[in-house]
């Protein structure tokens, strides 16, 4: 019984060794023992630790009632706040996290790593402009973040700002050598905006960087087949799959922020028997 436990821990820490119940009358207050504020903020900080432990080795669900718990014992740490949120947005409640977060912001308004957290809650709640502001907020106080960068690019995207969308990603690859996603997703613009022989060379650039990733040989293959080389196309294609048959999918693929044009030849590549018969037999499968 949680609460059971979360009360024992309360008496433990003030030093109180017994709780005497009072008789029950209308003329008789109960009686509160008096607290030690300061163990049970040092407490909270310690449940603090313990969840972010727990995070390290993704014991999410565990993580969870000592980060609860730490925001009640410590209410005026800020990092206690930030890692409750960060579970909340890991575990996909967003909203809740979201409403963590942004109390943990108003304790500390220049934490980048909070402004970089609500910038990605509000993106996936679909909040763009919500995400920009913070996102670039967070930029402003530490540069040197692809996976911030990152975000931003991708917010960009969905508002319809292809050119900025693309600095943002350069700039986290330029950081971060071996971060792909950013170099991929410069060729999933470039691609809609009809400069197919630059996508191709991102694309491929990936694949040099990180060959194991289906996303970037995928795209590829539909680039390549659409420019008349099929076969390779299908080779890629078939690989790609085999990797991670998800790629398949032609709403998997709308959720990772491929384009209309990207998806319009997709659709058309993996209409094909040859990987039409790829397909089928993913889905088959359990």
């Amino acid at each position: 019984m949680p609460k059971l436990n979360w009360l024992v821990s309360f008496i433990a820490c003030a030093g109180i060794s017994s709780v005497s119940l009072p008789v029950r009358s209308q003329a008789v207050l109960p009686y509160i023992p008096k607290l030690d504020s300061k163990k049970l903020e040092l407490q909270g900080l310690q449940l603090q630790q313990d969840a972010v432990q727990l995070i390290q080795f993704q014991q999410y669900e565990l993580a969870l009632p000592s980060a609860e718990l730490a925001t009640q014992l410590a209410p005026n740490n800020y990092e206690a706040w930030f890692v409750l949120g960060s579970l909340y947005i890991q575990q996909e409640q967003v909203d809740d996290g979201i409403k963590v977060l942004e109390k943990a912001e108003t304790l500390a308004p220049n934490q980048e790593g909070i402004l970089f957290s609500l910038g990605s809650a509000y993106f996936q709640k679909g909040n763009y402009q919500a995400a920009r502001e913070k996102l670039e907020a967070g930029l402003k106080i530490k540069r040197n973040s692809p996976q911030a960068l990152f975000d931003l690019g991708n917010t960009y995207l969905k508002l319809a700002e292809p050119d900025k969308a693309i600095d943002s990603y350069e700039q986290a690859f330029a950081q971060e050598k071996t971060f792909w996603p950013a170099l991929n997703n410069v060729g999933l613009v470039e691609y809609e905006k009809g400069e197919q022989e630059n996508a191709i060379a991102k694309w491929q650039t990936v694949i040099q960087v990180d060959g194991e990733q289906a996303e970037p040989q995928l795209a590829l293959a539909v680039a390549l087949f659409s420019q008349g080389e099929v076969e390779k196309g299908i080779e890629l294609g078939k690989a790609a799959l085999a990797i991670d048959n998800r790629y398949g999918d032609i709403q998997f693929l709308k959720e990772n922020l491929w384009g209309e044009r990207l998806i319009e030849d997709t659709q058309e590549f993996l209409n094909t028997p040859e990987m039409q018969e790829i397909v089928s037999n993913y889905q088959k499968q359990p």
